[in-house]
């Protein structure tokens, strides 16, 4: 009897060991760059050796991740599915080593904030001066010392990216969240309200839309430019909101910055009220009404869950969520930010 040679496959140990986090990162950065040179260059590489390693991977999965026929860096379908498979498990992996030393020790060795941009700084930095004031086991471990021993690290994150810094394992809690029905928190992740924040459009005195009739329509807001600020996200979906399909958009790297932007008359657009309320009292803003009014903003707190739905076991994180608790807190978190500057500092 004739018998069909069987199909070849790829031994479930080959793919293990092809899918390394090396090969993982770097399909993230060819795709981030959008070409082999920019990438080699980005990773240190010369180009042969990339491409090299890519006909690797693809060998040993028995696939093509690249559409050849592009002169830049085109996924095929195969390629975008191992590129967001690739970007979970990056993730995963970052989370698990970060889970495992606070796991290890009392106080962490170093927590992460990532705070979005809307959220007052000196609310925060006084958090900071009361975290660092604790008495705790300092660097030399005797007990008693001044300071938890805790290194602690601050992330301005703006819409996605506070998100992704928590979801990636880069931060220990994330402040300023969206939360709502248009935001699914990632698996794993425990969320807190901190409360709403209303956002206003606002001109500068001299804007041609400062003098328009009320309320001001999309065919009217269209016409004119927008500032918005980049979400800093560089794996989840961006998130964008209140642009109009067609309107010229300026984009800035930070709330303050677009604030200062209007102020300037370079563009319009809607702003946390708190963080503009000095600016519009002092006439450098006027608040214009429009057929979509006034939306809001609703936040949260959020941080990765300990296994069972326990207690966090890091210190430093335990003292970040006591201070969250508090109603105060998280009210000064989201109003106190009368004389900031208005650009970055």
């Amino acid at each position: 009897m004739n018998r069909l040679a069987p199909a070849p496959h790829v031994p479930m140990t080959a793919s293990r060991n092809v899918l390394t986090p090396d090969a993982l990162t770097m399909m993230d950065v060819i795709a981030r760059t959008g070409s082999f040179a920019a990438a080699a260059r980005e990773l240190g590489k010369v180009p042969s050796a990339l491409t090299y390693n890519v006909r690797q991977l693809e060998d040993a999965l028995d696939v093509l991740l690249f559409d050849r026929r592009s002169r830049q860096a085109k996924l095929t379908a195969a390629g975008e599915e191992l590129l967001h498979e690739g970007r979970r498990l990056l993730e995963q992996i970052d989370a698990v080593a970060n889970r495992v030393k606070r796991v290890a020790t009392g106080w962490e060795t170093q927590l992460t904030v990532a705070i979005d941009g809307v959220i007052s700084r000196p609310t925060v930095f006084e958090l900071c001066e009361a975290f660092f004031a604790l008495q705790g086991d300092g660097e030399n471990g005797e007990p008693g010392a001044k300071g938890p021993g805790t290194r602690l690290r601050l992330r301005t994150e703006v819409l996605a990216g506070t998100w992704e810094a928590l979801a990636s394992g880069v931060a220990d809690v994330a402040i300023g969240v969206g939360v709502g029905r248009d935001y699914a928190p990632p698996a794993g992740i425990q969320v807190k309200p901190l409360g709403d924040m209303e956002f206003v459009f606002a001109v500068a005195p001299h804007h041609p839309l400062a003098h328009a009739p009320e309320p001001l329509n999309e065919d009217e807001l269209v016409r004119h430019r927008a500032v918005a600020v980049a979400d800093s996200a560089q794996r989840m979906a961006p998130i964008t909101v209140n642009l109009l399909p067609g309107q010229d958009v300026f984009t800035v790297a930070s709330t303050q910055a677009k604030i200062e932007a209007q102020i300037r008359g370079l563009g319009c657009g809607y702003v946390p009220e708190p963080l503009a309320r000095h600016h519009i009292e002092a006439g450098r803003l006027v608040v214009k009404t429009t057929q979509r009014g006034p939306t809001v903003g609703r936040l949260g707190y959020a941080w990765r869950a300990a296994s069972g739905g326990a207690q966090p076991t890091g210190l430093a994180l335990r003292w970040w969520l006591e201070q969250l608790e508090s109603p105060t807190t998280r009210r000064a978190l989201l109003e106190r930010h009368a004389g900031m500057p208005s650009g970055d500092s």
